[in-house]
């Protein structure tokens, strides 16, 4: 059949074989050597399912699928159904096939997430009855226990005993005749006891002679002392032999009586441990699952790589393997591959007719996720040459007979859809035979298999087939790299450009004759090499493109890394900040709790003492609220105000109190509160409503006053006049900024002196076109902590300074 064929041409048997390799079982193993390849999606579906869960569950556990124990045990149990007797280590191996599969259940019964696996388990039944009596009734060695049977227990004691006379009897006849014995110990000869005598003593130790040396010096004599003791040891032993039969006969009736189901469990423990082998060969070839699509969706297979060619360089020192990129989108049917000879391209049709059955029998594919291709039903291949001498057939014919049977095949697959679910690999189309015909054969054989298969691959070298592409929207061109100055190929697969045989290119750097690069040149003909000029350069135009994708793919990994190093930075800036906002408000809760506590003594204070320990109190609170409350900072927005009334109660800040108003005088400045017992006269800016909001105080008018009480009123304090001093503290250079830059560094600079206790700031704007000098003006005027400003003197800076007063 065509598919053997196309198994064979891939090397299937191969990955098979590499496949047993990592299979726990001996009936997995065989089970994966002989891998069938599944008739419908459904079954493929499952056979993945089964893999990616045995995958995830070996990548997540720290231990793997527990199969010690289980043994292939099917031609056991056959022969048990055929009136055959199993032996001591035949049940053994029973016994332990059912203990290990019940420990298996139960691994995974204690999974999470494994619907598959557990819908496979739950037919099995281990019979733990039947694995007790086995062990019950054969030890450790395989030998029927003394245990199984009480008369074989009274046999087997007989037996010592008869066995312990008759070494007794012949230890006394080795004493007694030492000097006819050539050799002092008791050996056997068949299943009877006998002495090793001198052949010239036979007659001192008369008895039966079993055997002799080669030499003839020795004789081999049962005594006829322990003939009798011999006779009746043997009978005990057959006694013993058919005790021991019969009760290997009761145990592999009992084995045969649930034949069935130790069929089926031997079946789970095989589908289980394929599964398992599967997963771990994924694993090895670092494959992902594929995803089954529609024929309307795009193939995607990304960087796939040869199976073969990856365990050859692994295990045989070969090569690296070079991957292949294949995405091949709707209604593209067919994709000729171009390009000169050992180019890779038979072994891209090879990879890609693996990677589909890979996907089919449940193995992950060896490419870069996603990995999207159709479920096809069939893949058929022409790869290499099939010459036979005993058929007369040549190359050509036997590429004809082998397409024949690809197209009968397709013609069968093709049911009621518009095409079969077929993927077609062709090797060299049309070769062997005239170039002429073989293009026209090429060429028709291909737009056949476009409207009947799903997908067809051809390579070729025929440079009328990569005309195709432009007359029917079903064909691809891929060609296959060379690199004409190493003169090797790269094994890289290029899509949408035709490749170039590079014939003559080759063999002019291979030193063939010029004259005859140069008439081969004039027979090819300029169109031809326009042609292949045209191609170079579409050739080079792509490796520029690619290269440039490359350098954006690493300024984007480098800009990536830049982009989480300062974000690493922001997080660690942040944390810190939020570290000293902490300890901030730690210290702040400490001032606030010892202002508390001095606050509460200075009011106990106030409550208990006379006038003068009120004063004292006073003193003590505005002392409290000096250090404790800030000095500069900008100061709160005034709540509203409000005028308070006779009998409302208000709120002095300065002492902590609430009391009743009792009385305002004529100018509205001063009440008279009542807190506690205590009686206190305040003025109206030391009070506010118990909602915080600050009385308005009413402007006094100087001609209400006499010039005595003026003169007892206090000069207000003269305002500081501290020298005009720059220092590197105090100078800021903004020179070369704009405006809207200039006035966040002004304000940052104008707060930190500020903070500072600096009197003033210097501004260093530069005189330029003034317009910086402007808008620094402009921002002091409305900042809140700057009182006024001036330019600096001439021998100071001039109009390129500006002098900033803060607020004393």
């Amino acid at each position: 059949m065509i598919q053997d064929e196309t198994l064979e041409l891939l090397e299937w048997s191969r990955l098979c074989e590499h496949l047993s390799t990592f299979a726990a079982t001996k009936m997995g193993a065989i089970a994966a050597q002989n891998l069938p390849i599944p008739q419908t999606e459904a079954e493929s579906l499952t056979l993945l399912a089964q893999t990616q869960e045995v995958y995830t569950l070996e990548q997540t556990l720290t231990t793997e699928l527990p199969f010690g124990g289980i043994r292939d045990i099917r031609k056991i149990v056959k022969r048990a159904t055929l009136k055959g007797v199993l032996y001591g280590d035949e049940l053994l191996d029973v016994a332990s096939t059912l203990a290990g599969m019940r420990r298996l259940r139960r691994f995974i019964e204690e999974q999470d997430d494994v619907p598959i696996l557990l819908e496979l388990i739950s037919t099995i039944r281990t019979y733990p009855e039947l694995e007790q009596e086995i062990n019950h009734c054969i030890d450790e060695q395989g030998r029927v226990a003394d245990r199984a049977s009480v008369k074989l227990g009274n046999i087997r004691r007989q037996l010592k005993n008869q066995r312990d006379r008759m070494m007794q009897a012949l230890q006394n006849i080795l004493q007694r005749k030492s000097h006819a014995i050539q050799e002092n110990l008791i050996t056997q000869r068949g299943d009877r006891y006998v002495l090793p005598v001198k052949a010239n003593h036979k007659e001192t130790i008369p008895g039966i002679v079993h055997d002799s040396s080669t030499s003839g010096a020795t004789l081999y004599i049962e005594p006829h002392a322990i003939v009798s003791l011999g006779n009746d040891l043997r009978q005990l032993q057959k006694e013993e032999t058919k005790e021991e039969e019969a009760i290997c006969r009761a145990l592999t009736e009992k084995v045969a009586e649930v034949y069935d189901d130790l069929e089926h469990l031997v079946k789970i423990a095989t589908i289980l441990d394929l599964a398992t082998a599967k997963a771990r060969y994924s694993y090895w070839l670092q494959a992902n699952p594929p995803r089954f699509t529609e024929s309307t969706e795009m193939i995607v297979l990304r960087q796939l790589r040869h199976p073969l060619l990856v365990w050859q360089q692994r295990h045989e020192q070969g090569q690296e393997v070079v991957p292949v990129t294949v995405c091949i989108e709707p209604p593209i049917r067919v994709v000729a591959i171009t390009g000169p000879n050992t180019g890779g391209k038979t072994v891209t049709l090879k990879t890609l007719a693996l990677a589909a059955l890979m996907a089919k029998v449940g193995l992950f594919v060896p490419a870069r996720e996603p990995v999207e291709l159709p479920w096809f039903s069939q893949v058929l291949a022409d790869i290499g040459d099939e010459q036979s001498l005993e058929q007369s057939l040549s190359t050509f014919s036997g590429h004809i007979r082998r397409i024949c049977r690809i197209l009968d095949s397709v013609a069968a697959c093709r049911g009621e859809r518009p095409f079969a679910p077929t993927l077609v690999l062709l090797d060299e189309v049309g070769a062997g035979t005239d170039p002429s015909e073989g293009t026209g054969l090429a060429i028709a054989l291909l737009k056949h298999l476009a409207t009947n298969a799903q997908l067809t691959i051809a390579t070729t070298h025929f440079g009328e087939l990569k005309a195709l592409k432009y007359e029917d929207e079903r064909f691809e061109n891929a060609s296959v790299e060379f690199d004409e100055v190493s003169l090797q190929p790269t094994y890289r697969l290029l899509w949408g450009i035709p490749g170039r045989s590079n014939a003559l290119a080759i063999a002019s750097r291979l030193g063939l004759n010029p004259e005859v690069i140069e008439e081969a040149h004039e027979w090819v003909g300029t169109g031809s090499e326009e042609v292949n000029q045209a191609i170079a350069g579409l050739e080079a135009e792509r490796r520029r493109q690619e290269n440039q994708v490359q350098e954006t793919s690493s300024l984007l990994s480098e800009t990536e890394r830049l982009h989480q190093e300062v974000a690493l930075k922001a997080q660690q800036l942040k944390e810190r900040e939020q570290q000293l906002r902490q300890q901030q408000e730690i210290e702040i809760q400490k001032a606030i709790s010892q202002a508390k506590k001095e606050v509460a003594q200075a009011i106990k204070r106030l409550q208990q003492g006379t006038a003068q320990d009120t004063h004292k109190a006073t003193q003590e609170l505005d002392r409290i609220a000096e250090q404790y409350l800030p000095s500069k900072v900008n100061p709160p927005k005034p709540k509203p105000s409000y005028k308070p009334q006779v009998g409302e109660r208000v709120r002095i800040p300065s002492l902590g109190q609430t009391g009743e108003v009792l009385q305002i005088d004529e100018d509205g400045q001063e009440l008279t509160v009542r807190f506690g017992l205590m009686k206190m006269t305040v003025g109206l800016a030391e009070i506010e409503s118990l909602d915080g909001k600050k009385a308005e105080v009413p402007t006094k008018e100087p001609s209400k006053k006499t010039v005595t009480e003026k003169e007892k009123t206090p000069p207000p304090p003269p305002k500081s006049t501290a020298p005009v001093i720059q220092t590197s503290r105090n100078t800021l250079d903004i020179r070369g900024l704009r405006v809207v830059t200039a006035e966040a560094e002004l304000d940052q600079g104008i707060t930190k002196a500020y903070n500072a206790n600096c009197t003033n700031v210097w501004i260093i704007h530069g005189k330029g076109t003034g317009k910086l000098r402007e808008g620094v003006h402009e921002f002091l005027r409305s900042h809140p902590q700057v009182e006024r400003f001036e330019l600096a003197d001439q021998k100071n800076g001039g109009t390129g300074v500006t002098i900033a007063h803060l607020i004393g």
